[in-house]
């Protein structure tokens, strides 16, 4: 079943020469979560919690200043995605602030702190060994 487009709050697609959008790679932004779709043939989609992100940093190299596009590298306490970038996109620090107010925003709402993502994770591993 497919979501409704009218729930993105954000979407975009990986950019490539030119700063043209044309590439396998599709991000989404929902209120509660990041999805990452990737694929042509075989398709795969990340899916990660806003919640769950504890880092953002935009990177701009110097030939996706020139396009007018730019890398967002996030860290999150998601075991299947602990870090991750969103490559090549248009207006990307105005997607990394809104981001970052979405991802607080979730955190203030579930009261939850990074430390509590990161204490979490810690226990995770201490306990995973005993409970196999």
């Amino acid at each position: 079943m497919k979501q409704a487009e009218a729930s993105y709050v954000w979407k975009d697609r990986k950019r490539i020469i030119f700063g043209l959008p044309w590439s396998f790679t599709r991000y989404m932004l929902t209120d509660e979560k990041l999805i990452i779709d990737q694929g042509f043939l075989s398709r795969s989609e990340d899916e990660i919690r806003l919640y769950r992100i504890t880092d953002i940093t935009l990177k701009r190299a110097f030939w996706e200043r020139i396009f007018g596009l730019g890398t967002i590298h996030c860290c999150s306490g998601d075991k299947t995605s602990p870090e991750f970038d969103i490559l090549h996109i248009k207006d990307s620090r105005c997607v990394k602030d809104m981001l970052s107010d979405m991802v607080e925003h979730k955190r203030l709402e579930r009261r939850i702190g990074v430390r509590e993502l990161l204490d979490d994770a810690e226990s995770e591993e201490e306990f995973g060994d005993e409970h196999e």
